[in-house]
């Protein structure tokens, strides 16, 4: 061709054709029989942005006899272009943190902003999340998939729900009436608690020893705690228990359902309270014919 730009120009679009041609065949022949979901997934990326690393080493050399001419023009361009695409970069950046820095990765609970879900994909620009919560109660799939710019883990607090530490410690609030054996309550309210979450303490404790390690954080009491208080209506009783962070809410109704069972069923001093009210006395009537 008569203009060597062109001639370049062409090289770069038929060289990445060719690598994002060679990047695809692999993924259909290659990654796509891998039969480990996580294994799969990182392959894909890998090819991915090897795909764009790439691309990018071959627009380097073939541009790089003019490079020198260019740089003023990259110069001039480069503030604008910052300015331009500053979201865009601090996305790129975000990313960088995300994949290198262990933020979190794909599988991962998280809260970012406002949103609160898994991590199903990261890519380049954007996190995407399998929501939970929002017009759900409980830590249960809406049905949403969100993405969020990477950016705002640079912006915002981000919350994770199983790294370094997989367990969390939940509360449960019952209210019994003046009057019941308090003795009692309590008794049935640690019998319940332990026998729920026995099962969390031992591994819970394994990895709390991990994070002791790690973190200048002290230990941790992981065994469930009945505390009480009261005021003028009833006496609380507040239970604090751990737990996996994929199994609150059905740790809760575990422990709820041996407490009402055995409240129910076996232990007549233990009363309920509620904000019903309950008439215990009526005044004199007194009849008079007109």
């Amino acid at each position: 061709m008569a203009d060597p730009i062109t001639g370049k120009v062409t090289t770069l679009l038929i060289g990445i054709l060719c690598i994002f041609g060679i990047s695809q065949f692999f993924q259909k022949l290659l990654v796509s029989r891998i039969p480990d979901a996580s294994l799969r997934y990182r392959a894909r990326k890998v090819l991915q942005i090897g795909s764009l690393v790439l691309c990018s080493i071959l627009g380097i050399s073939i541009f790089s006899e003019r490079m020198t001419e260019l740089t003023v023009a990259f110069g001039l361009a480069g503030a604008g272009i910052t300015i331009a695409l500053q979201e865009i970069i601090i996305s790129f950046a975000g990313w960088f943190d995300i994949t290198f820095g262990g933020t979190y990765r794909v599988g991962d609970r998280v809260r970012i902003g406002d949103v609160r879900g898994d991590v199903i994909d990261i890519d380049l620009m954007k996190t995407t999340l399998m929501e939970l919560g929002d017009w759900v109660n409980g830590d249960l799939y809406n049905g949403k998939i969100v993405r969020v710019s990477n950016s705002m883990v640079l912006k915002s607090p981000v919350y994770h729900y199983s790294s370094d530490y997989p367990f969390l410690w939940d509360e449960i609030v019952i209210p019994i009436r003046y009057g019941s054996n308090l003795k009692q309550a309590r008794q049935i309210m640690n019998d319940a608690a332990w026998a729920v979450s026995e099962n969390y303490i031992i591994e819970a404790q394994k990895t709390w020893d991990k994070v002791v390690k790690k973190y200048m954080i002290e230990d941790a009491n992981l065994e469930p705690i009945i505390s009480l208080t009261a005021d003028e209506n009833w006496v609380r009783f507040t239970i604090r228990y751990i737990t996996d962070y994929k199994q609150r809410r059905s740790t809760k109704d575990k422990i709820f359902s041996i407490i009402l069972d055995n409240i129910n069923e076996n232990n007549s001093d233990v009363k309920m309270a509620s904000a019903a009210f309950e008439i215990t006395a009526f005044p004199e009537l007194t009849l008079h014919n007109s």
